[in-house]
C-alpha cells in the first residue's frame, strides 16, 4: 500500500522505467489503460495521473509495435 504522502508526481520514475522495460507488455498496457480511464472518471479529474499513464501507454504501444 502506498503512503498518502505520495502523489502522481513522485510516480513518474516508474513510468520512465517502463519506457525501457520490455517484459510483460500486454499486462502493462492494460494496467495503463485502466488507470487512464480511472484518472478521468474520478472527481476531481486527475490530469497529472492521466498524463503519466498516457506517456507510459504510448511508450508500451511503440515497444509492442517494434517487437512485431
Amino acid at each position: 500500500m502506498m503512503p498518502q504522502s505520495l502523489n502522481p508526481t513522485t510516480m513518474w520514475h516508474h513510468k520512465v522505467a517502463c519506457v525501457f522495460l520490455a517484459q510483460e507488455l500486454p499486462t502493462l498496457c492494460l494496467y495503463s489503460a485502466i488507470f487512464m480511464r480511472f484518472a478521468i472518471k474520478v472527481q476531481p479529474r486527475n490530469l497529472l495521473l492521466f498524463a503519466c499513464h498516457f506517456t507510459n501507454e504510448t511508450a508500451q504501444v511503440v515497444q509492442v509495435r517494434n517487437k512485431l
